[in-house]
C-alpha cells in the first residue's frame, strides 16, 4: 500500500497573494489550512535546539480541553535532551517526514515516517534529528488521567505500514481505522489513530459525541460537515473539534482520504466539586 504524509516547510507568501484562505474559528470547530503554517506563526520552545513548532490546538475554556497538538520541526543535529516540561504528560509522536530518534530510559528508537510513539507520564526520554534532513512529526500531549487499580500504560513504538487497518462493518473496507493501541485497553485514555477512506466513502450521519477532536488530513480531500457547514479540506488541513460538534464527511477523491485522529476515550466525566 503506497502511502503519503503532507508535512508543512513554512516559508512566506508573496506580497501578490490575495488575503482570503480556509481558515475558520467558531465555538464548535475550527479549520487551519495548511497555507497558515508559514514562518511568521511558527512557536519555538525551551530545552529545544534547532526546533520550530506549528501549534494546531491547545486547551481553551469552553472550546476543548483535554489536549495540544504541534507539528514539530527539527534541524539536522537538532532536538531535546530534556522534550516535556510537564511530569503528568503522556504524548504520541507521528513521523510525517525524515528521521527522528527517540532514546528512551537509555534504549534509541529510529522513526521514521508512519512511525508512532507512545510516551507514558513521567518518561526519562530525549529526541533528536541524527540525519542530515529536516524531521517533522506530530507531537500530541496530554494531562495522563491515573485511575487506581490500572496500571500506566508502556511505551509503545510501531509503523503503520506493520499494521492491518480494521475495516468499518459494512463498508466493505471503504472506511478503515489504523489502530496503534487495543480499543480494550483501557489503561489508554485516548487514541491516535489513522483513518482512511476510499473515494466516494462517506460518514453517513452526523456523529455527535463527546469526544474531542484533532484531525489531521495526511493525504488526500474531502468535503467535512462541520455542525451547520460544509467545508473543502485537503493534504495538510486540521480540524479542531469541541465534543459534541456533529460531523460527517464524504471523501471526494481521485485518492484515498486519510488523517490522523486524536480523540479522549476510557474515563468518567469530570464533574464539578460537591459544596
Amino acid at each position: 500500500m503506497n502511502r503519503t504524509y503532507y508535512a508543512p516547510t513554512g516559508g512566506v507568501p508573496p506580497q501578490t497573494q490575495l488575503l482570503t484562505d480556509r481558515a475558520v474559528f467558531t465555538e464548535a470547530y475550527a479549520i487551519i489550512p495548511k497555507g497558515v503554517m508559514m514562518d511568521i506563526v511558527a512557536s519555538y520552545l525551551p530545552l529545544w535546539e534547532g526546533t520550530r513548532a506549528w501549534v494546531l490546538s491547545r486547551p481553551l475554556s469552553g472550546f476543548t480541553e483535554t489536549f495540544s497538538q504541534y507539528i514539530m520541526e527539527v534541524a539536522p543535529k537538532g532536538g531535546s535532551d530534556r522534550p516535556e516540561p510537564d511530569a503528568d504528560a503522556e504524548g504520541v509522536l507521528f513521523v510525517v517526514e525524515g528521521e527522528l530518534t527517540v532514546t528512551l530510559d537509555g534504549k534509541a528508537h529510529l522513526m521514521s515516517p508512519g512511525g508512532y510513539a507512545f510516551i507514558p507520564p513521567a518518561s526519562a526520554w530525549s529526541v533528536r534529528n541524527a540525519s542530515d534532513k529536516p524531521v517533522r512529526f506530530h507531537w500530541i500531549r496530554k494531562i495522563y488521567e491515573a485511575v487506581d487499580g490500572l496500571d500506566v500504560p508502556p511505551a509503545l513504538f510501531l509503523n503503520e505500514a506493520d499494521i492491518t487497518p480494521d475495516p468499518m462493518p459494512g463498508t466493505e473496507g471503504k472506511w478503515a481505522t489504523t489502530r496503534f493501541v487495543d480499543t480494550a485497553d483501557l489503561r489508554h485514555d485516548m487514541h491516535v489513530t489513522i483513518v482512511t477512506f476510499e473515494p466516494g466513502a462517506v460518514i453517513p450521519f452526523a456523529e455527535t459525541h463527546v469526544m474531542e477532536h484533532g484531525l489531521y488530513v495526511l493525504e488526500g480531500k474531502a468535503v467535512y460537515r462541520l455542525n451547520q457547514d460544509w467545508v473543502e479540506v485537503e493534504a495538510g488541513d486540521y480540524m479542531w473539534l469541541r465534543a459534541f460538534c456533529p460531523q460527517a464527511c464524504y471523501a471526494g477523491g481521485p485518492g484515498k482520504f486519510r488523517y490522523l485522529l486524536y480523540k479522549d476515550v476510557n474515563r468518567h466525566m469530570k464533574l464539578k466539586p460537591r459544596v
